[in-house]
């Protein structure tokens, strides 16, 4: 039986539903996902079988105009995935209107090589005659190969598009596994799943201003992981807001991320969580090197 194998780079704005789509297409969650923007910050693969296809779909941080050392490095890890790819999904929130974000994308791949699809997400919220405005648009202003109209969230039109890429994909051997779905170590999947809670429970910048290393992952006698992470912030206040009225918040964040991770690792989990004020930890090498980002000068 011939193996098909081939990458897929999934780019776009913030919160347009990249990390959705790879979810989906995957068929399970391998990427932590969230009303607020920007809550991809390193580059995952999620791995999409199809038959004998592999599809490596690349989960990208979303493109947007960079201000901090962090955001220059998550912007670049988006762009630096294109290079290994077969093929780049440009997703568009197609309930959203089409501006600078939009067009920061645009400017990025119009002169690339690789095929280049238009996948216009979110078309349960949105009115038919604004797609087709919005596909059009989007057209003229790129030569798309072609033109999906999908909602990640519920499926539609992804069998779609699923089925597209895999027939895009060059013939070669498979590189991962076949029970495997994501590159992302366990180590790492735990302090994203963590990181989700965070933005699910808390508001306003606060989620932006931390960031989740996991210390120590360890099997236990009884098969079951002990998980002890650190939640860094930047200030005493903030490290007050994580842990809540007499801790409650931080024992809420805990019990749902211990949830997930033992539906996602399929064993008991047992998670610590300690809360640490690490001013400017965003400009951390250490802390750069275990999300998977390069730094950035």
């Amino acid at each position: 039986m011939t193996h098909r194998c081939g990458f897929v780079a999934v780019v776009g704005a913030p919160n347009a539903g990249k990390s959705t789509i790879v979810n989906a297409l995957v068929g399970q969650k391998v990427a932590i996902v969230s009303p607020k923007a920007q809550t991809t910050r390193t580059r995952l693969m999620g791995v999409a079988m199809d038959g004998e296809t592999q599809i490596v779909l690349i989960d990208t941080p979303g493109i947007f105009a960079p201000t901090r050392r962090l955001d220059r490095a998550m912007v670049a890890a988006a762009w630096n995935s294109l290079d290994q790819a077969e093929a780049i999904l440009v997703m568009i929130d197609a309930a959203a209107k089409l501006g600078e974000r939009a067009e920061r994308v645009l400017q990025g791949i119009e002169g690339r090589p690789e095929k280049k699809f238009l996948v216009l997400n979110k078309v349960d919220l949105t009115r038919k005659d604004k797609l087709l405005t919005t596909a059009t648009q989007l057209n003229e202003r790129v030569a798309f190969d072609e033109t999906f109209f999908v909602s990640a969230s519920t499926g539609d039109g992804v069998p779609e598009l699923k089925s597209t890429l895999s027939a895009l994909m060059p013939e070669g051997p498979w590189h991962f596994p076949e029970d495997e779905v994501s590159d992302a170590p366990e180590r790492m999947l735990a302090a994203e799943i963590t990181r989700e809670q965070l933005y699910r429970q808390l508001h306003e910048e606060l989620p932006y201003q931390s960031t989740v290393e996991t210390e120590k992952f360890t099997t236990r006698k009884d098969g079951s992981a002990e998980i002890h992470q650190q939640i860094l912030v930047a200030r005493d206040n903030q490290r007050a807001i994580i842990l809540g009225h007499k801790g409650e918040r931080i024992k809420e964040i805990g019990s749902k991320a211990r949830a997930e991770l033992t539906e996602l690792l399929g064993r008991n989990v047992h998670l610590f969580l300690h809360v640490k004020v690490k001013a400017n930890w965003d400009e951390d090498r250490g802390v750069y090197r275990d999300m998977g980002l390069d730094w950035v000068d």
